[in-house]
């Protein structure tokens, strides 16, 4: 299972916290992410991930790509829904791609618990 992590600057530490508290379950699973986000989850839960360019500059379109390319199995993406993106057209490629390819994606903490339940059958 291949699963991507994303997260805004504001949410990061709630992307730690989910992965750390879902640590057994994404273990098991490769882990796609943006930069920094990546570097926070591999440094802070010891899990080993494949990081992309920062959000800013290009990963949200790396990760993309994977999607359209059918390498990616679902999408955890923490965003920041107050909070204007410099970069909100690659954010709304990314989210479309997700709905053109039918990838389960979770935009906040409740959904991704709901995403990795379900597609991981974590108990």
């Amino acid at each position: 299972m291949r699963i991507a992590l994303i997260a805004h600057d504001e949410l990061k530490d709630e992307m730690v916290d989910f992965v750390t508290a879902h640590a057994d379950a994404l273990g098991g699973c490769q882990l796609v992410t943006t930069g920094t986000t990546g570097k926070r989850i591999a440094d802070e839960t010891g899990l080993a991930v494949n990081r992309q360019a920062s959000g800013p500059l290009g990963g949200d379109l790396q990760i993309g790509a994977m999607i359209a390319d059918g390498a990616i199995d679902g999408v955890v993406f923490l965003r920041d829904p107050l909070t204007a993106q410099a970069h909100e057209p690659d954010i709304s490629a990314l989210l479309r791609v997700c709905d053109v390819k039918d990838v389960p994606l979770a935009t906040n903490v409740a959904s991704a618990n709901l995403l990795v339940d379900g597609l991981l059958d974590e108990e």
